[in-house]
């Protein structure tokens, strides 16, 4: 399945790649579940981001390894792959786009994730949406509002 979620900001396109760091990693996390920052190395490829899922019963390791990255007179973007996934994930690729808008920027999410069973794809749709849909408002508080 893929998601691609699209947040209009006021800042200029590369000021917004360069501020994709552990502090706004840390502000972009959803209320639930809580997530435990294990490791987070950065952006560039070979770089790896590993947090805890806390849900309140059980705790799951997600390990995400940055596999691409690059940056153009029009564009910045890296992608980090699941490499370890909470069940019932089998696949996991989020491209963190930023592209020029004028004097501003846009942020793309987009994720793509099967768990190797479509009609649970379907359902969990809705699930990513919300918690992806939160950053928006992040963004918008982090880079301004357009």
């Amino acid at each position: 399945m893929r998601l691609h979620l699209k947040t209009a900001v006021q800042q200029e396109y590369l000021s917004v790649f360069q501020a994709f760091d552990e502090q706004l990693f840390r502000k972009l996390a959803p209320p639930y579940p809580r997530l435990q920052l294990m490791r987070f190395d950065g952006n560039e490829p070979g770089d790896v981001v590993e947090v805890a899922l806390q849900t309140g019963i059980k705790s799951f390791r997600w390990t995400s390894r940055i596999s691409q990255r690059s940056i153009t007179d029009e564009e910045a973007y890296f992608v980090d792959e699941g490499q370890v996934l909470p069940p019932p994930l089998r696949h996991w690729q989020h491209k963190h786009l930023v592209t020029k808008n004028g004097s501003g920027a846009i942020i793309h999410d987009i994720i793509d994730y099967e768990t190797g069973f479509h009609p649970l794809d379907v359902l969990l749709y809705p699930l990513m949406l919300g918690a992806f849909g939160m950053r928006k408002s992040v963004y918008r508080k982090v880079f301004g509002q357009v």
